[in-house]
Formats: C-alpha cells, sequence, structure tokens
C-alpha cells in the first residue's frame, strides 16, 4: 500500500491526475444518478425515481432536525448534492485499486486528505457566507460576542476546528478502510491459502466499507446542517 501518488507539474503547480480523474468519474457518476431518476417524472414513482426522493426526503429531515424549514430549505440542493457525492467518492475505490509503475491512480478520492479538507473547508466557508447573507455583517459578528464577549476568540479557534475535524474525520474512516482493503488484497495474492484466509474477510470487509461510506456521508451532511444552523440562525 506504500505507493506514490502520480504528480503532474503545471505553471509551477503540482496537481495529482489520480484525484481529477476519480473526481471526474464522481461527478459523472452522480450527474447519471440524478439524470436518470429525474428523465421521466411520474406521480407514484418507481425505480430510480423513487431512489431519489427517498434521498430527498432523508436530507430534508436532516435539515428540518438542525433548523426550521424556511431557513433551511435554500440548503436542501446543497445537502442533496453532498450526500450523493460524498457517499459516492467514499465507495469508488472499493472494488479495486490500480497501480501502474508504483503509482496509484486508482482510489476513493475521499481517501486523500486534499481533497476532505477541500470538501470542510468549502462548507465553512459557505456557512459563514451565508451567515453574513442572512443576518447581515453587523448580526453576523455579533454571534461572535454571544453569550459572553471575551469568549469570541474561543469561537474563531472553533471554525478552524470545525474545518479539520469535518475534513479529517471522513478521510480517516476512508483511508483505514482502503488499508485493510489492500492488506486483505496483498494476503490473497500471497498463495493459495492466503487467497483462502483472504476472500471471506475481504467480502465480508466489501460489504461493511459500503456501510461505512454511507454512514460517513450522513454524517458530513447533518455536520454541514449543524453548522449551517448555527450561523444563520440566532436562536444557536
Amino acid at each position: 500500500m506504500n505507493h506514490e501518488n502520480p504528480e503532474l507539474i503545471l505553471f509551477g503547480l503540482s496537481f495529482n491526475p489520480a484525484n481529477i480523474l476519480t473526481l471526474f468519474v464522481t461527478c459523472l457518476i452522480v450527474f447519471l444518478i440524478a439524470v436518470i431518476s429525474t428523465r421521466n417524472l411520474q406521480i407514484k414513482p418507481t425505480g430510480m425515481q423513487n431512489f431519489m426522493e427517498w434521498v430527498m426526503d432523508f436530507v430534508k429531515g436532516i435539515i428540518k432536525n438542525n433548523m426550521d424549514w424556511k431557513t433551511g430549505g435554500r440548503f436542501h440542493v446543497l445537502g442533496i448534492t453532498l450526500i450523493m457525492f460524498v457517499f459516492v467518492a467514499n465507495v469508488l475505490g472499493l472494488p479495486l485499486a490500480v497501480v501502474w509503475d508504483d503509482k496509484l491512480w486508482w482510489k476513493s478520492p475521499t481517501a486523500d486528505p486534499v481533497i476532505t479538507m477541500t470538501l470542510a473547508a468549502t462548507v465553512i466557508t459557505l456557512s459563514h457566507y451565508y451567515g453574513v447573507k442572512l443576518l447581515g455583517v453587523k448580526g453576523y459578528f455579533k454571534s461572535y460576542l454571544q453569550p459572553m464577549p471575551f469568549l469570541a476568540p474561543l469561537k474563531v479557534i472553533e471554525e478552524f476546528a470545525n474545518t479539520l475535524t469535518l475534513g479529517l474525520r471522513l478521510y480517516g474512516n476512508i483511508f483505514a478502510g482502503e488499508i485493510l482493503i489492500g492488506l486483505l488484497a496483498s494476503l490473497g495474492a500471497s498463495s493459495i491459502f492466503g487467497l483462502a484466509g483472504a476472500l471471506l474477510p475481504a467480502l465480508a470487509w466489501q460489504g461493511f466499507s459500503v456501510f461505512i461510506g454511507a454512514i460517513q456521508a450522513f454524517i458530513f451532511v447533518m455536520l454541514t446542517m449543524v453548522y449551517m444552523a448555527h450561523k444563520v440562525q440566532t436562536d444557536h
């Protein structure tokens, strides 16, 4: 599992083409799911439309548990996009890992801290943006002085802590899962006895990793809405 990431230097900047590839595939899969689910809408949903409506209701429930729907409804599409994107990204590398020239070209995008920290930073930035938009500049900065002004520095530190925990929690869970799958794959490739001993645990862990991927997508969206609620509502 100690394979290096591929590197592309462009205009003096370093890029990971494997991340670009897997992110593109993740976006494509989510886009196709959305298109297939909504291309033939029916009053009585079936198949993929039924699945998409379940996702919409599920995310709506998360939002309503954290803020009133009049305020939180504007985040519905964001929540749907995030839960689908994060789940697909979490499980993308489960079936296989592609290594070429000792470079890891295929893995789950969320098994890279750069991706998860970027997602987390984007969410926290959006929470600040909507806080200013809905409360105004004065109301937004006033929230840092409540309930006691001397706690303002701690609230600033909390913003950085929220970003770190949101990103690193997702990264740690997905990366650890892929490490274990890699170890089981290595054991299976070592010998016929290794294959016999690793086959069932590998299949069981694959299934469990899908469950973990779904749970982590749910937690990411839930925390996103918690942070949004804290910024756009004065009663938090």
